[in-house]
């Protein structure tokens, strides 16, 4: 067991793994395709295949095929053997030391009695983000406060977006594109959760949030990037709020007062793959 926890430590100092390694947590559980992977970390597809091969074989990292392409995800159990041997077996039975602080809040529900503040991130801040903003205010604005972003430096809210919205019954008068740099700020509210909607965004590192919100990628396909006539634009305009509000509904339906925080990230995590898989 050490030798193997040494390999695995060993491994992840090499920069280059250890962001392969953070962007595979990040998207935990999603599998993600060497594609994707290497896009957003900016390598070659050699150098990201060997970086690859070292995480696999020292068990920090699995692989599936689905068709023709292979599939990327953390090995969760073997990462919270390393995280166990550090704060337990190295901590001689004293995690007081060495846990983090937030340790007893994994077992801890969130407060009941009050508004819940949820943030939507995405890479503009025109029509995804915007929509789950919408949906969350419109459906339960009295028992969650709404908030969307981008990670842009700047971007303006999508036409289609606001008629699709308006056509649909959406109050848009509150609406604007905003950067996420304005909810970094101090006086900025406190997130219960915290959701990126388009795989960009989830790709990226974000501020590390005040009060260490529950997270969840809940990525759908980007419509302002369809190409083709009116009407194909207006059905993924449609397709990207349908998956969205499908989502939405799963979120406010949970008990989220009496759901201790690891089981409600389990349920979070849960609708990301029940509405993904529904679309296969």
């Amino acid at each position: 067991m050490e030798k193997q926890i040494s390999d695995q430590l060993t491994t992840l100092g090499h920069p280059h793994r250890l962001a392969l390694f953070r962007l595979l947590m990040r998207r935990y559980p999603d599998r993600l395709p060497a594609g994707e992977i290497a896009l957003a970390l900016g390598l070659k597809a050699s150098t990201l295949s060997a970086y690859l091969a070292s995480l696999l074989q020292v068990g920090l990292v699995s692989q599936e095929r689905a068709g023709t392409q292979r599939l990327y995800q953390i090995d969760m159990e073997s990462v919270r053997q390393v995280f166990d041997y550090l704060l337990f077996d190295c901590c001689r039975g004293r995690p007081e030391i060495c846990a983090p602080a937030s340790r007893e809040e994994v077992r801890a529900t969130l407060d009941s009695g009050r508004k819940y503040n949820v943030l939507f991130i995405c890479t503009g801040n025109s029509a995804r983000s915007i929509f789950a903003e919408s949906l969350l205010r419109k459906q339960a604005g009295d028992r969650f406060n709404a908030y969307s972003a981008g990670t842009q430096a700047s971007s303006q809210l999508n036409p289609f977006a606001l008629d699709l919205l308006k056509m649909k019954g959406h109050d848009i008068a509150p609406l604007r594109a905003k950067n996420i740099a304005e909810f970094s700020q101090g006086d900025a509210p406190n997130f219960d959760f915290v959701f990126t909607v388009c795989d960009n965004a989830a790709n990226e590192e974000c501020p590390a949030w005040k009060g260490q919100p529950i997270s969840g990628h809940w990525g759908v396909p980007d419509p302002v990037k369809v190409q083709g006539t009116q009407a194909e634009k207006a059905i993924a305009f449609q397709q990207a709020y349908g998956g969205l509000k499908r989502r939405i509904e799963a979120f406010t339906a949970l008990p989220i007062a009496s759901l201790e925080r690891i089981a409600l990230q389990s349920a979070i995590d849960d609708i990301a793959r029940q509405t993904q898989e529904s679309k296969q």
